[in-house]
């Protein structure tokens, strides 16, 4: 969950206008049904779809949020290939970036390639198996909005070995490290926009070591009802962080699972 002292909400939006460096970038959703999908994202969290206009892209549909792209839903490319969201990670070059992966223990998925004219591509995993992605930017930076109502406003690991993941992160990305008691936050000049946590025998067995991704609303329950009513799923209820802000945690009708975030007022 999320556990943050940068709880002022006005301060935290951002319109992106270049790469941010070292920080999450794009949050992506590979499902089964992307028409589905994009109802119950455009109705929960007032995105409109924007299908990619070259057919190579295979349905590939960029999510907006009034003119501006916050994320995507994209097919299943993999056999096996679970339906999950995903964020990528803004690096200056994939390449070097999946080199520094390798060097630090964790593994590729699917090697760098290069996105029309947008940028260049890569899925790594860390040495305990919890996917992410690199998106090297050219002429598209990835969301244009973060830290608001509709948008990515959290990102967390969990994991079994936390110590090995922060070896891991802060060697591939930089990150800085700000370790509380049961919870460390990730960030990059000084801006905390993560978190980890061990997955100890509170977590079902057979969850495999992951990355959550955190969608600001206005009003978590109301969200989490509205989710219900779309076909979702509740899987945490609303639940208070003192002094931070309330958060539940959901799943879509296709089973990726994300979770729901009000900052405290």
């Amino acid at each position: 969950m999320i556990d943050e002292s940068h709880t002022d909400s006005e301060a935290r939006i951002m319109k992106i206008t270049e790469p941010q460096l070292g920080s999450p970038c794009w949050p992506e959703l590979g499902t089964t049904d992307i028409a589905a999908a994009t109802a119950f994202y455009g109705a929960l969290l007032g995105w409109r779809p924007e299908d990619d206009p070259h057919p190579e892209a295979g349905g590939y549909t960029q999510q907006l949020l009034g003119d501006d792209p916050v994320a995507a839903v994209s097919p299943l490319y993999q056999d096996g290939q679970p339906v999950a969201w995903t964020v990528s990670i803004a690096v200056a070059d994939a390449d070097a970036a999946v080199d520094k992966v390798t060097a630090a223990g964790g593994s590729v998925i699917a090697p760098p390639m290069d996105v029309f004219d947008l940028g260049r591509f890569a899925v790594i995993a860390d040495p305990a198996g919890a996917v992410i992605s690199l998106w090297q930017a050219r002429t598209f930076f990835g969301a244009a909005r973060l830290n608001e109502t509709g948008t990515l406003c959290w990102i967390e690991l969990r994991t079994p070995d936390t110590a090995a993941a922060e070896a891991f992160y802060t060697a591939v990305f930089g990150w800085s490290v700000n370790a509380g008691d049961g919870y460390t936050q990730f960030g990059v000049g000084g801006q905390d926009f993560g978190g980890m946590m061990a997955m100890g025998a509170d977590f079902p067995a057979g969850v495999p070591p992951h990355w959550a991704l955190y969608f600001g609303v206005d009003d978590v329950d109301a969200s989490a009802a509205k989710a219900t009513e779309l076909g979702g799923a509740v899987h945490v209820p609303g639940t208070d962080i003192p002094g931070t802000g309330r958060f539940a945690i959901l799943t879509d009708p296709q089973g990726g699972a994300f979770a729901i975030y009000t900052p405290q007022a």
